[in-house]
Formats: C-alpha cells, sequence, structure tokens
C-alpha cells in the first residue's frame, strides 16, 4: 500500500483511507460480523487511516470501528490513523451544529464511542455559517491543547470558508466529495487547498457506487439506503451515467483493472488529491479497491477518460438537510 504525507497536518497515511458512512445504517442493512472482517482485511492489507463521523448512525459506525480496531489500538496506536467529523445534527432543526457546546459534546462522546484517548485528525463535518469560524476553531485548539485531539480538518467547505477559518487557527486538511460525475471542487476549493498545502483526502471516488460497474437502469435500493430518494439513482440522469460507465469499463478492461479501480486511480491522479476514502461492507470488496492505489495513469489515459466522460449528468449527494 502506497503512503503519503497529508499535506501540512505531516501525517503519514495510506493512500487508501477505509471509509465508515455505509456502518451507519444510512445505506441500508449490513452484516456486522462481515464489516468488521472488511475492516480487519483492509489493515492486513496495509491500509493505516480509517474515516467515520458522529453523524454516520449517530455513533453506531464509531463505535464498530472502535470494536473492529480494539486489539490494535491497544497494541500498536500510534501506527493507526482514526479520523473523525462532527459537528451535525441531521434531521433536527439545526442540522448543521459548530456551536461551543454541541461541538464539546459531540468529542466528547466520538472519544468514547472509539474508545480511545485521542482523535488523530478530527473534522467540522459540514460548514455552519451561523457560527463564527473563530468560534468553532478555538473549540477545536482547546481540545488539541487538551491532547484529546492531534490535528484539525474539515469537510465540504469552499475556499472563503477555509480561508476564514485559517485566520484563526490553520485548517490541516479537507475532506470534500470528489469523483467522475462530481468535479466542482476543481474549480473551488481544490486550488486553495493546493496553494495552502492543505492535506485533501477525497469521500465517493466511486460515485456512492455509481461507478463500480455492478449498478443497472434496473437497480433499486432499499428504503434505508439514501440512494433511494437520490435524483442522481434514478431517471435519465442515471440512466445516462450508466451508458458512460459502460464506456468505462471497456477503457478500464483494455488496462487490465475494473471500472471500479480505475475510478479511484482517476481520483489519486488528479493534483492536490492524497487519498481516497474508499468503504466496504465485506472483505471481498476491500482488495479489488486498495490495489487501485497501485494503478498509474498516463497523460494521454487521463486525457481519454475526461473525453470519455465529457457528457456526464453532474451529481450531488446527501447533505445534512437532505438528499439532491
Amino acid at each position: 500500500m502506497r503512503t503519503t504525507t497529508l499535506g501540512r497536518s505531516g501525517l503519514e497515511v495510506s493512500r487508501i483511507a477505509f471509509g465508515t458512512w455505509q456502518l451507519g445504517g444510512g445505506w441500508g442493512s449490513f452484516d456486522e460480523d462481515a464489516a468488521i472482517a472488511a475492516i480487519h482485511h483492509a489493515r492486513e492489507l496495509g491500509v493505516t487511516f480509517f474515516d467515520t463521523a458522529q453523524a454516520y448512525g449517530f455513533g453506531k459506525s464509531e463505535a464498530l470501528l472502535g470494536k473492529a480496531l480494539r486489539e490494535e489500538l491497544k497494541r500498536d496506536r500510534d501506527n493507526l490513523v482514526i479520523a473523525t467529523k462532527g459537528g451535525t445534527r441531521p434531521r433536527s432543526e439545526r442540522p448543521r451544529d459548530s456551536r461551543r457546546e454541541w461541538l464539546t459534546q459531540g468529542i466528547e462522546d466520538s472519544l468514547r464511542f472509539l474508545d480511545v484517548d485521542h482523535i488523530d485528525l478530527y473534522q467540522i463535518h459540514w460548514p455552519d455559517p451561523d457560527t463564527p469560524a473563530e468560534e468553532t476553531a478555538s473549540v477545536l485548539q482547546e481540545f488539541v491543547d487538551a491532547g484529546k485531539i492531534r490535528h484539525i480538518g474539515v469537510s465540504n467547505y469552499d475556499a472563503a470558508a477555509l480561508a476564514d477559518f485559517d485566520e484563526t487557527r490553520p485548517v490541516e486538511t479537507l475532506q470534500p466529495p470528489y469523483h467522475l460525475f462530481r468535479r466542482d471542487i476543481e474549480i473551488d476549493p481544490l486550488p486553495y487547498a493546493r496553494e495552502n498545502d492543505i492535506g485533501v483526502l477525497v469521500y465517493s471516488p466511486l460515485g456512492s457506487g455509481l461507478l463500480t460497474g455492478s449498478l443497472t437502469p434496473e437497480t433499486t435500493f432499499e428504503k434505508a439506503d439514501w440512494r433511494s430518494q437520490s435524483s442522481a439513482f434514478t431517471g435519465e440522469t442515471f440512466r445516462r451515467n450508466l451508458a458512460i460507465v459502460d464506456r468505462l469499463k471497456e477503457f478500464a478492461a483494455d488496462k487490465g483493472i475494473s471500472v471500479g479501480q480505475l475510478a479511484i486511480a482517476w481520483t489519486l491522479a488528479r493534483p492536490g488529491v492524497h487519498v481516497a476514502i474508499v468503504g466496504a461492507r465485506k472483505a471481498a470488496n476491500i482488495e479489488a479497491s486498495l490495489a487501485a492505489a497501485d494503478v498509474d495513469l498516463s497523460a494521454d489515459e487521463l486525457a481519454e477518460i475526461d473525453r470519455l466522460t465529457a457528457g456526464a449528468v453532474p451529481v450531488a449527494g446527501a447533505s445534512p438537510e437532505g438528499i439532491a
């Protein structure tokens, strides 16, 4: 597994991070033992970076990750990087809440659910326009000073919000959505992150399943799966993008890889991207994704991928307020 330095955080991490959004209940049912086996297998294959969040089942995902890594966290804590996120209250009157009280409670809850004495990387999950960045950054710095957080990042921020936060406390990492059907970060905020040496760990490199090659126009999702409510997974948008995936499959096959591996490798080839976050609910699903970190794409191949995806319909995803 290739590693990288995550920008100015200085954290040395695997280029693939194991993400756990799918273990919080928002992606439908799953087998807990199989999920734990997937986490173990990712670790066996060299993954050192694991990402979760308070909002993924209100602690369910964090607790499952802590349970899966319990023995290794006791034995080899310094070689694991645990990241989580807070500052949201999905399905509440205030879905984005980075005020001192809620953020403090969230950090303490995350430490308890993960059963760790410190969090390597704590990220604000979504910008809260109603809370001054100075307040949020100050609270996080207090937890750094107390030794309960080692590094500070944000997720889903644009360049203006990053700059606002930077005025109080430097942002060390950024976690944005990024895949072949969602490329808006190339305009904002990826250039800002590159200019300021902010470590970038992108989520949904497989387009929440669109780029796995396993979906068809007839695919449906469980009611508990957020994709059942998303416009990206129904109707003409779904059909048009899956037609592009079929073309990408042929291109990937000529290179001897899967379309999912191609999609992950593409994100890692983009300037300024350090890490791709990939989730799995079964051990069998993680090996192929991890192998993508070793796939190199030439300039000509990247140009051909751009040509093949030129007709894609840009898609959005979930937010604290709902599903787009």
